[in-house]
């Protein structure tokens, strides 16, 4: 009945948050456990009751700063800098440009949206089809959940009890490893396509990039350097962050206004509310799940298909690449977490940062992939273009992403080195 009436009002468009809250007041109601109402309100609040998902509004802030400060234009031209004169130079420049917004924002459908903006327009005055153009930048996006810092990073840390700055240094070398498979994609799509031929910067153009892009790489330079040294935590960089890109965009670049503070702050407070009551709704139905056994039962079923962890890993991946394509990925990270992690760990002996980092990515490939795929359709209403025209030439980029996948369940060292 649990699962009818959650499936019911999912597909009848009622919010997820409302699904999750709902779902189990209905468990309680009709169980005849109705005394676990006097501890609903408490499981609500004790869900967010955490230090480390302050994180996640500072990045959105810094995100938000960042943009409208100028920061994003100055880091592109830097990617000019280092790839701008091969031939389908723009293409290169554009997944650069991803990996440093990805140091910075933290999200894939908020880099997807700027980056979009940002990016499409530039290819097609260089003469790149738009579909692949889109294709290109929503790609980019996949950067997001794993080079450091990640939202979906914060919270699976929170979920299952690791340090985030554990989660964040662990999602180092997986994100190098999908940039250069996403390189060797572009590469070879090159033989098939007439990419334009590149322009190199001048030695004075170049200088003067490289100048102006400085102040911008200070900020994922702060973050990732304040967060390997160890001299502020995850959520005391994102605060750094969200002053740096303020005090860059309003004093060196002087594009940012501060009329415009409102408005940023409205966009990050809407943005953060959402994610964070998505949080609490989530904690009070995986408390139920965890009342019903749910974890154990699965654990049982699983270890009877397998007693090899990379078939498991396999088996998990293929499943969350199922939920991805209907849940928001912080939704169905909230809800897998606590029925995964435990099996993983007990039955199969898997890191938990392993683990956090396949399914980090795993889920946020949802965003792209039909039939909900938010990401898709904000690449979509961003560029104008159709959003299966777009999907069609993500398919090699998410065959590198699904490669990827399989390598770090492979070798668990791809993750974890770092950490040792």
């Amino acid at each position: 009945m649990l699962a009818a009436v959650f499936f019911i009002l999912l597909f009848a468009s009622v919010p997820i948050a409302l699904v999750l809250a709902l779902s189990a007041a209905f468990y309680i109601a009709t169980s005849g456990n109705t005394v676990l109402f006097s501890s609903y309100a408490l499981q609500l609040f004790s869900a967010i009751e955490n230090y480390g998902l302050l994180a996640i509004p500072l990045f959105m802030l810094a995100g938000e700063l960042m943009n409208e400060g100028g920061l994003t234009r100055r880091l592109i031209n830097m990617a000019r800098i280092l790839v701008g004169g091969f031939k389908g130079g723009m293409a290169y420049i554009n997944l650069v440009a991803n990996m440093m917004m990805a140091a910075i924002m933290g999200s894939a459908a908020s880099q997807i949206a700027i980056m979009s903006r940002a990016m499409v327009p530039e290819m097609e005055k260089e003469g790149y089809q738009r579909p692949y153009a889109a294709a290109i930048t929503a790609a980019g996006g996949l950067l997001s959940p794993i080079i450091p810092p990640s939202m979906l990073f914060v919270l699976y840390g929170v979920l299952a009890q690791v340090p985030i700055a554990d989660m964040f240094i662990a999602g180092i070398i997986p994100g190098l490893i999908l940039s250069l498979l996403f390189f060797i994609a572009i590469a070879f799509l090159g033989l098939f396509y007439e990419y334009p031929k590149g322009n190199w910067l001048s030695v004075e153009e170049a200088k003067s990039a490289l100048w102006m892009g400085l102040p911008a790489l200070a900020i994922p330079v702060l973050i990732i350097g304040g967060i390997l040294s160890g001299a502020v935590t995850p959520t005391e960089s994102a605060a750094l962050a969200s002053f740096g890109a303020f005090i860059v965009g309003k004093f060196i670049y002087k594009e940012f206004k501060f009329l415009q503070i409102p408005e940023v702050l409205k966009r990050t407070a809407l943005n953060s509310g959402m994610v964070i009551v998505l949080i609490s709704a989530a904690g009070v139905f995986g408390w139920v799940l965890v009342y019903e056994h749910i974890p154990q039962n699965a654990a049982a079923w699983i270890v009877q298909q397998t007693s090899d962890p990379f078939v498991f890993l396999l088996m998990v991946i293929f499943a969350l690449l199922l939920v991805g394509m209907v849940l928001d990925g912080i939704a169905a990270l909230i809800l897998v977490v606590p029925i995964l992690l435990p099996v993983a760990q007990a039955e199969f002996g898997i890191s938990p940062y392993q683990f956090g980092v396949i399914v980090c990515l795993t889920l946020v490939m949802g965003l792209l992939t039909p039939p909900v795929g938010a990401g898709l359709f904000i690449s979509s209403a961003m560029t104008g273009e159709s959003p299966m025209r777009v999907f069609k030439s993500l398919i090699p980029f998410l065959f590198m992403t699904l490669l990827t996948l399989v390598l770090l369940s492979w070798n668990s060292q791809l993750v974890l080195f770092l950490l040792s």
